[in-house]
């Protein structure tokens, strides 16, 4: 325990309180204080924390240039009192466990919350340090066995936590108990189809709403691109991709899950009863701006249960322009320049999840003017927007690629954008719409531009089919971004530097940036994603090397020599600006030509 508090004590801080010590520190001016201390003895402060009465007058810091917001005044609160300061990461809190600490009530009671449980001790958040009144009741719950940790909080942080984790520990233990009459905790492979059948669980069950509900907003908060609910035979997964990296979030009784499933599954209008086939379907909800957000659905049947992944588009996707995805100037030029031209095909490759579709899309929305026809054809359907006329694969009924582009060719379009093409068929449509005077923007599975090309050739398209219809080829990953609020100067090895852009020659960058790590990033030191980009054209030296036998090696050194910059070099760029690291362009671009 600090000294501080030793000598304290057990009280409330009031305004007053922090109103001297903020003086005492010269943070504060004198006559604003004086205004504050006579407001200070009114009944209208008399509940609320002193901290967030302090941080609502919107006072600069004279130490500093920044305003005195509830998040400075708590950290500065903690040094005061010498006590760690502690911002909540949800991703990083058991849920289950702190809420077994105590009850909401006496939580709420005194604003503080549990957010770690260990062995020996459970360390506790408050932005009241003096206020001890409920440490000995704690310590006669938990049989005295546990030590008392104290760390400062935000106030407003505490409260509303609070409300969040135990209204959905309360919601799972709710549902748990409707279901205790079922049949037991265990699903696997051979009851899936009994258990499927015997709706122990009902998906409308109030506590099944709340989890749903608390689940997808957690998600919108935490900026996830996924959500994973992972059956397994007692206890399931709630996981979060955030960045493109996947985060633990929540254990979830199995029967609990099968119904929020279920839950999820009425919203997408997917067929509840049918778990042995996988389905895909959409739905759409509101964050707490009240933006509309898309979700994307798909069940999958596992060993335990039916898997369910919910892909979150955000709304703000397709507003961003070419700068903002990571296009440099040079690549933003020659970008526009293809999808302005009147006819022929454009391919955007890289595998899932490098950010294909964005591109498309933010293409797309920038080409649908009133005097453009843009029709697409996609499996499923990624977000809807009212600028195209959007159509989307359903193989039961035989609408697949291929016959969506014969019907696409008879709507007068201008512009079409098929989301993949997969095999000879889909690639032949494409094609015969670029001949016939229509731009086709689509999307291929390969690991660099160049081996588009030999992607097409491999799937049964005619070398001169491609020459005289394609007009370039785009691949691109996602580099996650360094933090902004903490990522701080380095330098970088010659060394590594010249294995890296190698064999171009790319000036040695001085200093660029490493991770560090912060609050704002959970630690990891990266923030958001960008595109890192390489593409070429047609040039009549690549049209030549079309061939059925094509070497692929001498087409990467004929686009080369056109002018493709690599991928490796578009991430070196990157790191010389202090935008991301060498680890992350590595880790995802494809290696050097040799």
């Amino acid at each position: 325990m600090s000294a501080v508090i030793e000598n304290q004590v057990n009280r409330k801080l009031s305004v007053t309180d922090i109103l001297k010590w903020l003086e005492q520190d010269g943070m504060i001016d004198v006559e604003n204080a004086r205004m504050l201390y006579t407001l200070a003895e009114s009944d209208s402060f008399k509940d609320k924390d002193p901290l967030e009465v302090i941080a609502g007058r919107k006072w600069s810091n004279l130490k500093k240039s920044s305003l005195l917001t509830l998040e400075a005044l708590t950290e500065w609160l903690a040094g005061r009192v010498e006590l760690p300061y502690f911002r909540i990461d949800p991703l990083k809190i058991n849920v289950a466990s702190i809420t077994d600490v105590m009850s909401y009530a006496y939580a709420a009671r005194f604003n503080i919350m549990a957010v770690k449980v260990e062995a020996n001790a459970i360390t506790m958040a408050t932005a009241q340090p003096f206020d001890r009144e409920w440490e000995n009741e704690l310590s006669q719950l938990h049989s005295h066995s546990k030590e008392f940790k104290l760390v400062v909080a935000n106030p407003e942080d505490i409260r509303r936590y609070l409300l969040e984790f135990y209204t959905v520990a309360k919601s799972v233990f709710g549902a748990e108990q409707s279901q205790q009459q079922g049949l037991g905790n265990i699903q696997n492979l051979e009851s899936l189809m009994e258990l499927g059948r015997s709706g122990n669980l009902d998906a409308n069950d109030q506590h099944v709403v709340g989890i749903v509900d608390w689940l997808l907003q957690y998600a919108f908060d935490q900026r996830a691109s996924d959500i994973h609910l992972e059956p397994r035979r007692e206890m399931s997964n709630v996981r979060f991709r955030i960045d493109g990296i996947m985060h633990e979030v929540y254990q979830i009784p199995t029967t609990v899950m099968a119904a929020v499933s279920s839950r999820i599954k009425i919203l997408g209008r997917m067929d509840v009863a049918e778990k042995r086939r996988p389905q895909d379907g959409r739905l759409k909800t509101r964050n707490q701006d009240g933006q509309e957000i898309e979700l994307r659905l798909s069940t999958m049947p596992t060993a335990f249960g039916e898997k369910l992944v919910m892909r979150i588009f955000d709304p703000e996707v397709l507003l961003r322009d070419f700068q903002e995805l990571g296009f440099s100037t040079r690549n933003e030029a020659m970008w526009q320049s293809m999808i302005h031209q009147p006819n022929g095909i454009i391919l955007v490759t890289g595998p899932t999840g490098s950010g294909k579709t964005t591109t498309l899309y933010s293409s797309l929305k920038q080409l649908a003017q009133p005097n453009v026809n843009v029709c697409t054809v996609e499996d499923p359907i990624e977000q809807v927007e009212p600028a195209f006329n959007q159509m989307q694969v359903q193989k039961n009924i035989e609408l697949d690629f291929s016959s969506g582009v014969k019907t696409l060719l008879r709507q007068d379009p201008d512009i079409i954008m098929i989301g993949e093409i997969r095999d000879a068929e889909t690639a032949e449509m494409a094609i015969q719409a670029a001949l016939t005077g229509h731009l086709v923007l689509s999307t291929l599975h390969t690991n660099d531009a160049p081996s588009a090309i030999t992607r097409l050739l491999d799937i049964g398209v005619p070398a001169y089919l491609i020459q005289s219809s394609l007009l370039g080829v785009m691949g691109q990953r996602l580099v996650r971004t360094l933090c902004p609020h903490c990522k701080a100067p380095t330098e970088i090895d010659a060394k590594a530097w010249k294995a890296l852009v190698k064999p171009w020659k790319s000036k040695h960058p001085e200093t660029a940036c490493k991770p560090v790590g912060c609050l704002e990033c959970r630690n990891t030191g990266y923030q958001g994603r960008m595109g890192i980009y390489e593409m070429f054209t047609m040039t009549n030296e690549v049209k030549k090397l079309v061939a059925v036998n094509c070497d692929i090696t001498a087409l990467r050194h004929q686009v080369v020599k056109d002018g493709l910059k690599p991928m490796r070099l578009s991430g070196a760029n990157k790191i010389a600006n202090g935008v991301t690291t060498m680890e992350e362009v590595i880790r995802v671009a494809p290696p050097p030509i040799d």
